[in-house]
């Protein structure tokens, strides 16, 4: 009788501690759902690219204190800057170019980012500015440069990932501009 006693309180022990993981795990996963989630902003089929593409690339030389100064300025205006080198005869670029122009994409891109063009023409100008930023200035654009608010180039490995711009949905370059988003 004293075996039976014995068992019944190892299974209540069991049963208490099951009990207590069940309840610990709700409570995990109740507190959970309440943290933000960093849920993508999608598009919809409204958000489309429209014709004619965009040509923003001005032929300008820019010296690395022209970018310093840029970059300067969009982080005391509170906003992440992006150098995009191009150039017009570009399809991609004006690909890129043109869905960043996508209303929904824009206006996020216009709350959180400032943006410089800089024409690379046919591989002729502002090529050296990159090595500013350890880039290699090799040929293939758009070439993307995205830094934080400290001045972190925060995709150094991956600014020749648009060159295929054609071949990427609005979404996916809507996407990469809210993973690069900082606070």
């Amino acid at each position: 009788m004293k075996k039976i006693y014995l068992e019944n309180y190892k299974n209540d022990k069991v049963l208490l501690m099951i009990k207590f993981a069940a309840y610990f795990f709700y409570i995990i996963l109740f507190c959970g759902l309440l943290l933000p989630v960093n849920a993508k902003i999608m598009l919809n089929e409204n958000d489309i690219l429209t014709m004619p593409l965009p040509k923003p690339y001005d032929g300008k030389v820019y010296t690395v204190n022209d970018l310093n100064g840029f970059i300067n300025n969009a982080i005391k205006n509170s906003k992440q800057p992006i150098l995009i080198f191009g150039a017009n005869w570009c399809p991609d670029c004006r690909i890129f170019s043109g869905t960043m122009s996508i209303p929904e994409i824009n206006s996020y891109i216009q709350d959180n980012y400032e943006i410089l063009y800089i024409d690379v023409k046919r591989y002729e100008i502002n090529m050296d500015l990159m090595e500013e930023y350890g880039i290699e200035p090799a040929e293939g654009i758009p070439r993307i440069l995205v830094f934080d608010k400290n001045k972190n180039l925060l995709n150094s490995f991956r600014t020749t990932e648009w060159r295929t711009a054609r071949d990427r949905t609005s979404q996916e370059i809507f996407n990469f501009f809210q993973d690069m988003k900082t606070n």
